[in-house]
């Protein structure tokens, strides 16, 4: 049997920052009224997914001691592609170096848990280094006159590096669903932009991160007091506040960075990692649970030990 364990990570986002005074020079909204309702301060803006993606992709090489060539394939989660056909994880394997077999994933905001089960699926099957990222520039398919989408979006890229480990490694459970029926409270059309059913979003999102989370950790053999360390989605802050509390998870144990970034969709999860580790707050032998929810509607949890 072979598990996982990540030996790399980097992110990239890009240099404009825009903070919420920014915001409210051209929409009817103050950083006061965006800090209360989401916990957003800023996001940054601009960039391409691809090009966001190979940022973050090298810095994850860089920081695992890898080459390219040692790559055996290439997982890009993404709901904004840099076109429809081809897909862009081909062309961030091809500026990086990497061979063997490149894809997107589109699972929405669910899409790095999503890509994170796959990766270790492929490992389990046999393949060798797989690069994992999460990338979105949700800001080119963003109506930046409509306040209740255009305060929240931001653009970003987080990536990993997953190795082989023997034995059951890393990866202690899982939790993947989506519910079709819900399509039409988060989506954008070919050519149109993003459309939100805020409340009814909420209102879902915090129910289905909760059942998908206990379920991952019932299935890893773990409660609440176990987990180290959240690591959720950063869709708004009172969603994760929300599901800290059902779940029994203190705040203080959970990684939030949506005060700096936003929501950025795929790239959340690892913007939230990235800063959890680089911030000393992951140990080996820690316990993490990974969970995020997004437009289909998915939804998406899983259980790692750190350290493989």
């Amino acid at each position: 049997m072979r598990g996982i364990r990540i030996s790399g990570w980097g992110i990239a986002v890009p240099d404009k920052v825009v903070t919420n005074d920014d915001m409210a020079l051209n929409l009817d909204t103050s950083d006061a009224w965006i800090v209360e309702r989401t916990g957003i301060r800023e996001r940054h803006i601009g960039g391409t997914t691809s090009g966001l993606a190979i940022e973050a992709g090298q810095a994850a090489l860089d920081c695992a001691g890898r080459t390219a060539a040692e790559i055996d394939h290439l997982v890009l989660a993404t709901t904004t592609p840099d076109g429809i056909v081809p897909g862009t994880a081909p062309s961030v394997q091809h500026a990086l170096g990497i061979k063997g077999g490149a894809f997107d994933i589109n699972a929405a905001c669910s899409g790095f848990v999503y890509g994170l089960v796959t990766a270790a699926g492929l490992i389990a099957a046999g393949s060798g280094p797989i690069m994992l990222i999460g990338s979105e520039t949700l800001s080119n398919i963003t109506d930046m006159n409509d306040r209740a989408i255009a305060i929240i979006v931001g653009d970003g890229a987080g990536a990993v590096i997953i190795e082989p480990v023997d034995g059951a490694g890393g990866l202690l459970s899982w939790n993947l669903n989506s519910d079709g029926s819900l399509r039409h409270l988060l989506k954008c059309e070919h050519g149109g932009t993003l459309f939100m059913d805020g409340k009814e979003v909420f209102r879902k999102a915090v129910r289905v991160v909760v059942e998908s989370a206990e379920r991952a950790m019932a299935d890893a053999g773990l409660g609440p007091d176990d987990i180290s360390l959240l690591v959720p989605h950063q869709a708004n802050l009172r969603i994760i506040q929300a599901a800290c509390q059902r779940l029994g998870i203190p705040e203080e144990r959970t990684a939030v960075v949506i005060d700096r970034y936003g929501n950025t969709s795929s790239a959340s999860i690892p913007l939230a990692l990235h800063d959890a580790i680089v911030g000393g707050r992951v140990h080996d032998g820690d316990h993490l649970l990974l969970t995020g929810f997004g437009g289909g509607m998915t939804w998406a949890s899983a259980v790692l030990r750190w350290g493989g």
